[in-house]
């Protein structure tokens, strides 16, 4: 089946309104956040049409899926960014199919896309630090009060890794008061990162389709839209 994504102009111009909603509610340039579509599940008429109405990051959780829609869409002028949990044993493939990775947790997967980059001369890649701030065990990411252990060994053993900020996930219950809280709890933590590493780290990767307003009023540079752009995942 044949499935069309022509209302994902309009539904994107929708999350655009209210992303300036929720950045003017707080007195932010809505221009500082840049919406990243999440693919997953979708197939790859998806991701041109998300090209199509302007989107330029495309987000994957899967590497194998990403390689697979990569090679159908060449001829896109997208960046293509993990934001899945990665295994170890997939850092070579996810570095040859990715500019970027924002889901990165622990040395040993730093160390290890470190150590694949220092195989080819001048390689480097663009990485977020993934923090747990929902406090769920179901979730991936580094603990808050390991985060600055772990930027200090990225920033000293990893020197082709250039760390630019966090990722972070809100908790899934329907309090928006907690949900607002944890996307605070990770500003104020970039802030504190910011301090004690002596580095700029500007991006903020948080808020996905069920609750990027509240994520933009606390300091969202990167909102990952996938059902409220594409609608409810298929496969293909």
């Amino acid at each position: 089946m044949v499935t069309s994504f022509e209302h994902v102009r309009d539904n994107l111009a929708a999350a655009m309104e209210a992303i300036e909603r929720a950045a003017g509610s707080v007195g932010r340039d809505p221009g500082e956040v840049r919406v990243v579509a999440v693919t997953k599940n979708h197939p790859p008429q998806a991701v041109r049409a998300a090209a199509q109405a302007g989107i330029r990051i495309v987000g994957e959780n899967r590497v194998q899926e990403a390689m697979e829609k990569r090679r159908e869409l060449q001829d896109l002028d997208v960046q293509w960014i993990m934001i899945g949990h990665l295994q170890r044993n997939k850092v070579r493939k996810a570095l040859e199919t990715f500019h970027q990775v924002h889901t990165v947790d622990s040395l040993e997967l730093a160390s290890s896309l470190n150590r694949v980059l220092m195989e080819t001369p001048d390689a480097r890649c663009p990485v977020l630090m993934e923090v747990n701030i929902s406090g769920e065990a179901s979730k991936h990411g580094v603990s808050p009060d390991l985060a600055q252990p772990l930027g200090e060994m990225i920033l000293s053993r990893c020197e082709r890794l250039d760390l630019r900020g966090l990722f972070g996930v809100g908790p899934l219950v329907d309090d928006q008061a907690r949900i607002r809280a944890s996307f605070a709890s990770l500003r104020r933590l970039r802030d504190q990162l910011e301090a004690a590493l002596g580095i700029h780290l500007p991006e903020l990767s948080m808020g996905m389709s069920s609750d990027y307003p509240l994520a933009v009023m606390e300091g969202s540079t990167m909102v990952r839209l996938g059902t409220c752009l594409f609608g409810p995942r298929r496969g293909f």
